[in-house]
C-alpha cells in the first residue's frame, strides 16, 4: 500500500490539535472521538475503521496525531505504522487492548516509532470515564509537541492534585544508612530513554525504582523486555519488594510506587488513589516519599516528559539532600518535565542521556 500525502494541508493559524483515529471497532471510534472532542485544543478531523480507509483520509488532510489500533483487519497496526514512519512520519499514539499479546506488539510499536501508548478506553463508572480523558487527552498533547511544533498553552483539567492526595509532607528526612537508591521519572519519550539508560548500567549498580508513565499490563511487558536487555535486573513491582543493588522496580500501571524504609532496608509499597499531576502512577507521589525515607542516599534523575509531574517532588529530594539530575532538552522527546524541575531550581545538573548513567555511579560511590 502506497500512502499518499498532501504535500501541504495544516494551515499554521490552526490551533487545536488534528487527531485521526483509526480503529476497527465502532464502538471505540466512537468514544475516542468523544472523549477527545471535549477538550477545547483538540479536533478528531476523521475516523477509519482499518489502514487503507486511513491512508485516503490522509491523503484529504493530514493530521497532527494519529490513534491506532494494532490488530485490524486488511493491514495489521504495526505494518501501518512503519509504512509512515518511513514515507511521512506522524505522531502516533498506539490504543491497544489490556491483553498480554497487545502489550507486546505495543511495545513493538514504540521501537518502530509511536510515540506512546493508551488503553483502549472501557465503559465504567464516572470516575473511571473522567480519568480516561483527563489520560487520553494528556497523551494526544503530548504526542503533538513531540514533533517539534509550536507548544501550545497547556489547558489546566481537574483535578489536577498534588503528591499530598497519596503521602503528606515530610518533617524530616532519614538518614542512618548510606545505601544509595536511584528514583527515576518518565513520561513520553521515556521508554527509549530508560532502554538506554538501565543498558549503560553495570550488574552492581545501586536499587532503582521507577516510575513511567504506562497503563497497566504494559508496564510488566515493559519490564520483561528491559529485564533481557540490562545487566540489571528489571520487574514490574510488587509491594514489599526490596530496593537492592542489580535491581530497578518499575512502578505498575494505574497504581502509585512508593520507597519506604525499615531500618537499614529499603523496600517499595503500591498503593491505589486518585490522579496526581493527572497521572496514576505519579513521579511526585514517588518522588517524595524519597525524600522522606532516603534523604541524602537518594538520586533523582528526571527525564522527557510532558507536563510537570515530578517536579515538585524532585525540589523536595533537593531539599532533602538528594543529588537530582535532569535530560537536558537536546536528548529529550518532550522537555516538560525536565524544564519545570529546572525552573523551580530542583536540579542540580542537566545532561545528555548518554551521560545521566554515569552520573548516577558518581553519587552513588
Amino acid at each position: 500500500m502506497q500512502v499518499v500525502w498532501l504535500a501541504e494541508t495544516r494551515h499554521m493559524s490552526a490551533r487545536k490539535i488534528r487527531v485521526l483515529i483509526v480503529d476497527d471497532s465502532a464502538v471505540v471510534r466512537q468514544t475516542l472521538s468523544e472523549i477527545l472532542s471535549s477538550d477545547p485544543d483538540i479536533e478528531v478531523i476523521a475516523t477509519a475503521g482499518d489502514p487503507f480507509v486511513a491512508a485516503d483520509r490522509i491523503g484529504e488532510e493530514v493530521p497532527d496525531v494519529i490513534t491506532l489500533d494494532i490488530e485490524m483487519p486488511r493491514m495489521d497496526g504495526l505494518t501501518f505504522l512503519q509504512k509512515i514512519m518511513s514515507q511521512h512520519p506522524i505522531p502516533v499514539v498506539i490504543c491497544s487492548s489490556l491483553a498480554e499479546a497487545g502489550a507486546q506488539s505495543a511495545l513493538k510499536a514504540l521501537e518502530y516509532g509511536a510515540v506512546e501508548i493508551i488503553a483502549k478506553p472501557r465503559l465504567g463508572s464516572k470516575q473511571f470515564l473522567e480519568e480516561s480523558r483527563i489520560e487520553l487527552c494528556q497523551i494526544v498533547k503530548a504526542a503533538a509537541s513531540a514533533q517539534l511544533r509550536l507548544m501550545r498553552p497547556a489547558r489546566v483539567i481537574e483535578p489536577k492534585l498534588t503528591a499530598d492526595a497519596i503521602l503528606s509532607p515530610a518533617t524530616h528526612a532519614m538518614v542512618e544508612t548510606t545505601e544509595k537508591i536511584v528514583a527515576i521519572g518518565a513520561s513520553t519519550g521515556g521508554t527509549e530513554a530508560l532502554k538506554i539508560l538501565l543498558e549503560a548500567l553495570p550488574a552492581d549498580a545501586p536499587g532503582i525504582v521507577i516510575v513511567q508513565h504506562m497503563p497497566e499490563l504494559f508496564t510488566r511487558a515493559f519490564a520483561d523486555r528491559l529485564n533481557t536487555l540490562c545487566d540489571i535486573t528489571v520487574k514490574e513491582a510488587e509491594s514489599n519488594d526490596t530496593v537492592i543493588r542489580g535491581r530497578a522496580l518499575i512502578a505498575p500501571g494505574n497504581h502509585h510506587l512508593l520507597l519506604k524504609r525499615s531500618g537499614a532496608r529499603y523496600y517499595v509499597d503500591i498503593k491505589e488513589g486518585p490522579l496526581v499531576c493527572r497521572h496514576r502512577p505519579s513521579v511526585d507521589v514517588l518522588f517524595r516519599s524519597a525524600a522522606r525515607y532516603a534523604g541524602q542516599n537518594a538520586v533523582g534523575v528526571i527525564l522527557t516528559g510532558m507536563g510537570d509531574d515530578g517536579a515538585r517532588g524532585m525540589l523536595e529530594m533537593k531539599q532533602a539532600g538528594a543529588a537530582t539530575i535532569a535530560q537536558d532538552e537536546a536528548t529529550c522527546v518532550v522537555f516538560g518535565m525536565p524544564n519545570e524541575a529546572i525552573k523551580r531550581s530542583a536540579v542540580d545538573q542537566v545532561l545528555p542521556l548518554q551521560a545521566v548513567a554515569g552520573a548516577i555511579l558518581a553519587h552513588a560511590r
